[in-house]
This record gives C-alpha cells, sequence and structure tokens, in this order.
C-alpha cells in the first residue's frame, strides 16, 4: 500500500483516474516520476490556460521570490498588488469598457462565489437566488445551495435553501420558449417564488457537461434580470481567461454583468487567487465584512500581472483558441458522426469542448484508454456522461493532432469499430 492510500483521505478522485505519481510537468504535458509524458487536456481543471510551468510566468515569479519580493499581506496595499489591478484595468477592463471595482475575496473560485451571493443579498436585502439546471459553483455551502449535481449537494449533511433552480438552455431541447417558466413564476404573484437577489449562471457548465449557452439565451437572461431588478452573477471562475476565446466568456453575447466571479487561471501559474468583480454602485461593504487571510498571496498577483501582459495585450490568443477550438469540435463531431447507432454528441465552445456519451461507464473506458495512450481527460455532467478536454490555450497544432488522434483511437478501442 502506497503512502497516498495509507495516509490520505477516500476523497481523492484525480488520482484515482490517473494511477501514477507525477515529477515535472512543462507546458501541455506531465511526467510521470519514471519519465513517461502524459500529453495533458485537462489543464488543472481549467487552472492552466497557459500551460504547465509557463517560462514568461516563471521568470517573473522567480526574480519576485529572489528579491523578496512580499508573499503575504492580507489586504495591505503592495506593489505586486498595485501592478496587478494596473494591467487589469489598462488590459482587460479599460479596452472592453467595463467599469467593476475588485474584491479579493479570497484563494479559490468558491470563495468568489460566496463574496457575490453574500453581497447580492446585502444589496438587495433578499434572499433568494436563481441557479440553473445541472449548474457548478463550488463546494462551500452557499456555493453548493446553487450547484445541481445531488451527489455533491448531499455532502453538505444540511438543507441547502434560499437558492432556486431554473431550466438552463436547451434544458428542454428548444420545445418551450427560453425563459418561459421562470418569466411566468416572476410575473405570477401566486407562483410562491420568493423575489430574487440575484441569477448566477455559467456560460458554459464545465462539469456539468459542457452545456453552451446561446448567445440570444445570454442575452435574453441578461434583459429578463434587468427588467425585474435582479443582480446579474456570471461565474466566470472555469470557463473565463480565454477559455473560450475572449477574455471573458460572455463578451460574444454583449451583455455587462452586475458581478464576474475569477478565479483559476486569474492567477496565470496555477497559483491560488480569486476575484469578484463588481458594479462600482454594488460596493457597500463595511470595512471588514468580507475577509480571510490568504486574499493577499502576492507571487500570484505577479503571475496574474504578468500573464495578462503576456498574453492580452493584443488579441492573438483569443484569435487562437478560436481557431483551435474549432478543430477540435470539428474533429469531434467528425468522431459522433462515424458511430451514429451510439449516439454520440460533440459539444462546447472554444477550447472548452466535450464528447457525450450515452453513459457514465462508456465515458469513462474511453477516459482511461485516453490515459493508456498517454493523454489526460477527465469526465463530466451529472453522470459522469461527458468526456471533457481543457487543454493549455498555449497548445501547438501538433499537440493538437496528437490529442485528437488519442481520442479517436480510444473511442475506436471502446465502441469498437
Amino acid at each position: 500500500m502506497s503512502i497516498f492510500e495509507k495516509l490520505e483521505s477516500e476523497v481523492r478522485s484525480y488520482s484515482r483516474g490517473w494511477p501514477v505519481v507525477f515529477d515535472r510537468a512543462v507546458g501541455s504535458h506531465l511526467y510521470a516520476e519514471d519519465g513517461k509524458p502524459y500529453l495533458d487536456f485537462f489543464a488543472g481543471a481549467g487552472a492552466l490556460n497557459y500551460g504547465h510551468n509557463n517560462p514568461v510566468l516563471k521568470q517573473a515569479l522567480l526574480d519576485y521570490i529572489a528579491r523578496d519580493g512580499v508573499t503575504h499581506a492580507l489586504d495591505m496595499f503592495t506593489v505586486a498588488k498595485r501592478d496587478l489591478l494596473e494591467t487589469l484595468q489598462g488590459n482587460i477592463l479599460q479596452p472592453r469598457e467595463l467599469d467593476y471595482k475588485v474584491i479579493f475575496p479570497g484563494p479559490g473560485g468558491a470563495n468568489a462565489v460566496e463574496a457575490a451571493l453574500k453581497l447580492a443579498r446585502k444589496v438587495t436585502g433578499k434572499e433568494s437566488v436563481i441557479n440553473f439546471t445541472n449548474a457548478f459553483h463550488g463546494m462551500t455551502l452557499g456555493a453548493l445551495s446553487v450547484t445541481g449535481n445531488s451527489m455533491k449537494r448531499s455532502g453538505a449533511g444540511i438543507p441547502l435553501v434560499h437558492a432556486t433552480p431554473m431550466p438552463y438552455d436547451q434544458y428542454f431541447d428548444g420545445a418551450y420558449p427560453d425563459f418561459l417558466y421562470f418569466e411566468r413564476l416572476l410575473d405570477d404573484s401566486g407562483s410562491g417564488l420568493n423575489e430574487p437577489a440575484a441569477v448566477i449562471v455559467e456560460t458554459v457548465q464545465g462539469e456539468g457537461g459542457i452545456n453552451a449557452a446561446g448567445m440570444d439565451w445570454l442575452r435574453g437572461l441578461s434583459d429578463l434580470c434587468q427588467r425585474h431588478n435582479i443582480l446579474l452573477i456570471i461565474d466566470d471562475v472555469q470557463m473565463g481567461c480565454g477559455r473560450t476565446g475572449p477574455f471573458f466568456s460572455f463578451e460574444d453575447a454583449g451583455i455587462k454583468p452586475d458581478m464576474v466571479c475569477l478565479s483559476k487561471s486569474i492567477g496565470g501559474y496555477g497559483l491560488p487567487l480569486a476575484l469578484t468583480l463588481i458594479k462600482p454602485e454594488l460596493d457597500v461593504w463595511e470595512p471588514g465584512e468580507h475577509n480571510g487571510t490568504f486574499r493577499g498571496i502576492n507571487p500570484a498577483f505577479v503571475t496574474a500581472a504578468e500573464a495578462l501582459r503576456t498574453y492580452w495585450s493584443d488579441d492573438e490568443l483569443e484569435k487562437s483558441t478560436r481557431a483551435k477550438g474549432e478543430r477540435v469540435g470539428a474533429a469531434l463531431q467528425g468522431i459522433a458522426e462515424a458511430y451514429p447507432e451510439h449516439g454520440l454528441l460533440a459539444k462546447g465552445r472554444g477550447l472548452a469542448r466535450g464528447l457525450e456519451f450515452a453513459n457514465g461507464e462508456i465515458a469513462g473506458q474511453v477516459c482511461a484508454a485516453a490515459f493508456e495512450r498517454g493523454l489526460l481527460m477527465e469526465t463530466s455532467g451529472p453522470d459522469s456522461e461527458v468526456a471533457k478536454l481543457l487543454p493549455p490555450l498555449t497548445v501547438s497544432e501538433s499537440e493538437v493532432d496528437e490529442g485528437l488522434e488519442i481520442i479517436d483511437a480510444s473511442v475506436k478501442a471502446v465502441l469498437g469499430k
């Protein structure tokens, strides 16, 4: 029995599907301790959009540490924080005409979500929040209350209240007009729906199965929220920082949410960092009303700012991600069409892609076959029925080809064709 099995909790998950000990990581590859390379189409669940040990970000981090730059500073002012805020403003917010203030809520995505939910309730004086079917927003109690997955929700051990799920885009396969149910409940004083403080939504549901909302649906949701004075929160923890092409996943819809939750790749290098962006008029916190010990992880500020300078001073990464995403999407569509009797479905946007199978057992077998062939990808969806691809945005064309060849061979090995 290894030390992992002996000492680590049974709650571990990814290590069960990839039972090797990893030692190094460079670019789009992880290397096991025996030296075997694995092409990484997982990318830290979207935390490594710029790849492993990105050399530009690594050098900025090493230089900062070498000069004894501040590591931990709570919410004190530091040179590293100033640089991040100035770069965020200059490279991201101003060019997109977005007027937001920045909350540093803690180190992870759930922290960003909790801050948004808490602030929405404080601003509006209302308790209820609307979420969507198959949503995932984190594992803390507030975030779990707006999460759809029954297994994850059951782990809370207490009732998860003050949240009401509504159908996500295409939940009924287009059988009903968008927001028919939601708007009817809002307009009917006898519906029993508590007046919502906010709506929280992912533009592409990553953990929910790579369900991509249409631009018209997102615009319709934004319009509904404005008409009913409901705050709109976009959870861009996994799909932000360029995962779908533009820096924010909602940009193509032309909407401007009231709050945006960022984490994962906002740190650039895989270091813990989360931001909650809020419209200035919502900034009603009292000093210290929402705090935490690890709001000021300055090495993450350094790599975050460097990533924004390196990759978001122009639109080259956006164009590259869109083009690679179309290639991957077309290849997955081709695989799906090769097995009409199995009803496969290619899904996603940008470099968040998925291949849906009939059930989780088949998807799991495909991912296991890919691992045997040197490719890391995970499953997602309510029954783990989707093989999910999140390669680094910096993945090379040849690595894309390699990964697609492995996926094709893995599907063939499982479905026997």
